[in-house]
């Protein structure tokens, strides 16, 4: 009788330990309203090989508003996202005025540990900074809009990201961007698919400097804020928020990004025109997030829910297994793989609005594999 009490409690314990492994740790990072901010938006995450966690965001010190006086800030957790440091400026201009610095794009080089991070001010000029010490410190700010010249395009405004971009097997360093030959306040007024478009800038030198890559066909919708990953043949793949399609588009390049195919809709991608991130877990085996609603209704807050986190086991041709990770409103995300293999996620959520908050998520690879549809 003892040996079986014995063998049930063990058994138990197994069980609680098995649940306790594939539970998800969640802990809210950001929390509109509080230290200074009215709202926080635009998560970018990036994970060090160290461990240390870097989570970027836009600081709204007035408003939810997408311009104003809105600062760059990044926190850190070295305990794999149970705790968080206090928020550090990372970067601003012009303290009270309405001065923007957003769009955080971060991309570490992986052969220097330095993370670059670019960002635009007032959706008009491109920079970028890079820090050596895991975001304690960073550089004075180098500004390359000169580049957006190289496009045969009437560039007025410019955004990167908004996420991670990435360093390819060549050790080129990638940051997906979408530009558009209108004012912010205007963009989408009368306009034409081929008024804003995606793409990618590129440093072959270690983020000296950057030159303009591809931008893709303007065929199918208004296509902009993207995201990119490398597949195992060495081909790109980029997704991106198609406007008014229910859909999110993709297309690849074979040439390191200098060029796209004609993009298409992925209609196992639902998407309310709104921002996903996308990162490799592994060989041919890509994640993807974002929220997962097909509507084509423009900028809806009520169709900004379910975020969704995704697997393809072949390079984004399906995508086999998903996983909810909130069903309340939810809207833009980013993606992380740990040095241990956990996968991560900053992503903006609340119970009554998307805005209340940026939390972060951390699950590993069987949790997903639970979800399949």
């Amino acid at each position: 009788m003892n040996k079986i009490c014995y063998l049930l409690s063990a058994l138990v314990l197994l069980s609680f330990c098995a649940i306790a492994q594939h539970s998800p740790l969640q802990k809210d990072v950001f929390v509109s309203g509080t230290d200074g901010y009215h709202t926080y938006r635009i998560p970018a995450l990036v994970a060090m090989p160290s461990g240390t966690l870097l989570a970027f965001c836009e600081g709204r010190r007035n408003n939810h508003e997408d311009t104003g006086d809105i600062d760059l800030l990044l926190k850190r957790s070295k305990d794999g996202g149970r705790t968080w440091s206090r928020a550090q400026v990372v970067h601003e201009q012009g303290g009270d005025s309405s001065i923007t610095i957003g769009n955080p794009c971060p991309i570490l080089d992986t052969a220097t540990q330095r993370i670059h991070l670019l960002f635009v001010q007032d959706y008009h000029r491109l920079f970028s900074i890079y820090s050596d010490d895991e975001g304690s410190t960073w550089s004075a700010p180098q500004e390359h809009t000169a580049i957006l010249d190289e496009w045969d395009y009437p560039t007025v405004l410019i955004a990167t990201g908004p996420g991670h971009g990435l360093q390819l097997s060549t050790g080129r360093l990638v940051a997906p961007v979408w530009i558009c030959d209108r004012e912010r306040v205007d963009r989408y007024q009368n306009t034409t698919k081929d008024r804003i478009r995606a793409g990618m800038i590129y440093s072959d030198d270690k983020g000296q400097t950057w030159q303009a890559g591809g931008l893709v066909p303007a065929e199918i919708a208004m296509l902009h804020e993207c995201t990119i990953v490398e597949r195992k043949d060495g081909s790109l793949l980029i997704n991106m928020r198609a406007r008014s399609a229910g859909y999110r588009a993709v297309a690849t390049s074979t040439d390191g990004g200098l060029t796209w195919n004609d993009p298409k809709l992925d209609k196992q991608l639902p998407d309310p025109t709104v921002q996903g991130s996308m990162i490799t877990l592994s060989s041919d085996t890509i994640l993807f997030s974002n929220p997962a609603v097909s509507t084509t209704e423009d900028f809806s807050s009520v169709n900004r829910k379910n975020l969704t986190l995704r697997m393809s086991t072949d390079g984004g041709e399906h995508w086999t297994y998903a996983r909810t990770i909130t069903e309340g409103p939810s809207a833009y995300s980013d993606l992380a793989i740990a040095p241990n293999g956990q996968i991560m996620c900053l992503y903006e959520n609340g119970k009554e609005n998307y805005r209340a908050k940026i939390s972060f998520i951390s699950v590993d690879k069987n949790w997903l594999l639970g979800g399949q549809k």
